[in-house]
């Protein structure tokens, strides 16, 4: 039995050890905001926030979580929409939707590091975050302005 909090609330599973985070939170859990676009840990869909660090839960045993905080997305905006998400809005940041996810949990942690982050800044927390849609300039002008309030 492996037991953590998620998104605030305490939670158990039963899942073998070794089961991939990200299939926990999915399948047992029902946060369906982490994706699964690789399953390799380069693509960055499945970005999750454990203790406030993003990542890839397509790559944490489910194990490695015990007694540790997890936020996916659908955490984030609580209990308010978080400045990220309102920024990706309306800098039209997201397209298809399968990517948005993972970016906005690794925003979210470089927002909470630096409100205040350069475009390169951004650029480099974003890197393990793959989009085939939108060219990334849209995302990294939501980033760079979410917390400036300049969105």
């Amino acid at each position: 039995m492996t037991r953590f909090r998620c998104n605030g609330m305490d939670v158990q599973t039963g899942a073998a050890p070794m089961s991939r985070l990200l299939d926990v939170l999915r399948e047992d859990l029902r946060y369906t905001g982490p994706k699964e676009g690789c399953g390799e840990g380069e693509c960055g869909a499945c970005t999750v926030r454990i203790d406030g660090e993003p990542v890839m839960s397509c790559l944490v045993p489910v194990c490695q979580v015990e007694g540790a905080e997890v936020q996916t997305v659908e955490g984030l905006a609580q209990p308010v929409v978080h400045a990220v998400q309102s920024a990706f809005l309306q800098h039209g940041a997201a397209q298809c939707g399968i990517c948005t996810p993972g970016f906005l949990m690794a925003a979210a942690a470089l927002l909470d590091e630096n409100p205040h982050p350069t475009r390169e800044e951004a650029r480099v927390a974003l890197a393990g975050n793959l989009c085939r849609c939108t060219g990334y300039q849209k995302i990294v002008d939501a980033v760079v302005r979410a917390i400036a309030k300049e969105a």
